[in-house]
């Protein structure tokens, strides 16, 4: 068997039982379980939550996305070997020292196999929660340009770039297109002021005002803990992004919950400690890859300029990038998880064949 054979790059064609459509993101795949089996599921396996809850089984792949574009590797690599793993492992490791430290809950009820989680349903919040130890990356490339407010937030003159900002921040941007929102532009992915989230808390989909303050304090809260746990294994966590939600608790009370994932190298940066003091920046975290795929091409404006989509995207679908990227990026991801979590991710044979029977045996969701 090939390396390709053991990627999971099409993560959207599984047989498992659903009447609502798969739905597919950049790295993740959706199943929403009928009521009979979310129902049954809850009974069985004694999840804790109110027996309606819906359910879906979430499935990670191997895909790698950057600049908004799935990126593919010669040789028929999809993916990235090791990846899709590497990533649950991290989160879970991470959800669960949150809820030990008696922060918040995860959306995740289940962990059937490295590439699954089962999950209840959670409304989320439309808030792409941005916090930052460390000047660097967008937000240094601003600063370069003279911006000085970052979502309302006044920065000092002075920064050197990779340098360590004077306390943590939160850079909060929208999660999706919001209409209607007075000041935020109704595009994608656009910085928010603490008082925009204020005056329209609803539209953000926040239940009640107050809990403007604890998504903050959960968002500081997670980031020092990951903080510190990565600073024992002498790396720095340098910025992330968080997504909380909302689910009902057994009584049926809403609950805010930390959701998608937290702490990957997908979602943060992570430096090398040692080098950092050294004066070199060595990324842990998908951020190499970014670098890399900026060297690689002549005009790296097309993969920074949001008006070159097209272009963009012709880019990432005409180009197969040289097989020892994936596998440098692969290597990146497999160590920063097993350095963080302290076990083996162990690459399997065939991820698809394994999912498919542990959801047959264990949980009968095979149609």
């Amino acid at each position: 068997m090939s390396l390709a054979d053991k990627v999971l790059a099409v993560n959207n064609d599984l047989p498992i039982r659903t009447n609502k459509p798969v739905h597919s993101g950049k790295v993740r795949s959706v199943y929403w379980l009928t009521e009979e089996d979310s129902r049954r599921l809850i009974e069985e396996k004694k999840y804790n939550v109110p027996t309606n809850t819906p359910l879906a089984i979430m499935v990670i792949s191997d895909r790698i996305s950057a600049f908004d574009c799935i990126w593919k590797g010669e040789g028929g690599m999809r993916g990235v070997p090791g990846k899709g793993a590497a990533l649950n492992a991290i989160s879970n490791h991470w959800f669960k020292l949150f809820k030990a430290q008696g922060l918040a809950d995860s959306h995740i009820l289940d962990i059937p196999h490295p590439f699954v989680w089962i999950v209840q349903k959670a409304q989320p919040v439309m808030i792409e929660a941005i916090c930052r130890q460390y000047i660097t990356g967008s937000m240094w490339r601003s600063y370069v340009k003279g911006e000085r407010n970052f979502c309302g937030i006044e920065l000092p003159e002075g920064l050197k770039k990779d340098s360590k900002l004077p306390q943590l921040l939160q850079t909060p941007s929208t999660k999706g297109i919001l209409e209607g929102i007075p000041g935020v532009p109704a595009v994608d992915d656009v910085n928010i002021t603490r008082k925009n989230i204020e005056d329209n808390y609803q539209a953000f989909n926040f239940k009640a005002k107050d809990d403007i303050a604890l998504y903050e304090k959960l968002l500081t809260e997670g980031f020092n803990v990951i903080a510190n746990a990565l600073d024992q294994l002498d790396q720095i966590f340098v910025d992330t992004k968080f997504e909380f939600g909302y689910v009902k608790d057994k009584a049926g009370n809403d609950k805010l919950i930390y959701m998608d994932e937290v702490g990957t190298p997908d979602s943060s940066r992570i430096w090398d400690g040692e080098q950092y003091r050294n004066g070199n920046v060595v990324e842990n975290s998908k951020e190499g890859f970014r670098q890399l795929l900026l060297n690689h091409f002549p005009d790296p404006d097309i993969l920074l300029n949001k008006d070159r989509m097209d272009e963009r995207n012709a880019l990432a679908t005409n180009n197969e990038l040289p097989s020892e990227v994936l596998m440098q990026v692969s290597k990146t991801y497999i160590n920063i998880a097993e350095k963080i979590t302290g076990e083996k991710i162990v690459l399997s044979e065939n991820p698809k064949a394994e999912i498919i029977e542990i959801l047959k045996t264990q949980f009968q969701l095979i149609k």
